[in-house]
């Protein structure tokens, strides 16, 4: 299982919200490449990128601040956060991002998921799956959609994705363990590798996620547990 250290980017510094709330934020580090780097030297062999400014605006606000992490750590990096159109998918790949995750895009621009695929390919592309009372949200978590968790995963499964990242709103940030029943509902769909986000704060939780490996699940990213010194990124590392 691969375990994910989060970077949420607002303003160009590291932060933590919860459940998504613009209004309650918690600022880390005013150094989000120091953040890469340490996570890096743990033994990271992925990190999770989020602009939270372009998921909110719909466009990459925090672009200089991603490139210039790629550009000091070796690890692979994944990016989320206001990718709507095959330009700004272009210019990710072109700055040597390894993976990109769409967002609103899947619920509003389903072209520009399935020329992303086709052009990009399954593993450069994934689709973040964020659910509210099993409603999938949008625009930075600020809207929910009309769509339950069911219809989206019909209709990422005909657009060619391959790979979801999924997150409970109602778990971000909370430290309260992962959403097992929504992870169950994707894995048993069939046909998604699963990356868990949101909640996962103990061993525990992720000796949890682990019994889903044998189903599809291939990794969890964490946040708040590891910047809070409740989890340490490479005991984790070690472990699973």
């Amino acid at each position: 299982m691969i375990i994910y250290p989060a970077i949420d980017l607002r303003s160009g510094r590291c932060v933590r919200l919860i459940q998504g709330d613009f209004s309650k934020e918690t600022v880390f580090s005013e150094d989000p490449v120091e953040v890469a780097k340490r996570w890096e030297d743990q033994g990271a062999s992925w990190i999770h990128v989020v602009d939270l400014d372009g998921a909110k605006s719909g466009s990459p606000q925090n672009f200089e601040v991603i490139k210039l992490i790629r550009e000091n750590v070796k690890l692979k990096i994944q990016v989320g956060g206001g990718i709507r159109n095959l330009d700004t998918i272009k210019k990710y790949f072109d700055t040597g991002i390894d993976r990109l995750i769409l967002g609103s895009a899947a619920i509003e621009f389903q072209d520009t998921v399935k020329q992303a695929v086709d052009f990009f390919g399954k593993e450069k592309i994934a689709v973040g799956v964020d659910v509210k009372n099993d409603m999938v949200a949008v625009k930075g978590w600020t809207a929910t959609s009309e769509v339950t968790l069911e219809q989206v995963l019909k209709k990422l499964r005909e657009l060619g994705i391959k790979r979801v990242i999924y997150t409970d709103i109602s778990k971000d940030g909370m430290m309260s363990g992962p959403d097992t029943e929504g992870i169950e509902k994707i894995l048993d769909f069939g046909g998604f590798s699963v990356i868990a986000s949101g909640g996962i704060s103990s061993v525990e939780d992720l000796e949890q996620l682990s019994r889903y490996e044998s189903q599809g699940l291939e990794g969890a990213i964490i946040g708040k547990a590891l910047y809070s010194g409740a989890l340490c990124l490479g005991e984790l590392i070690q472990k699973f």
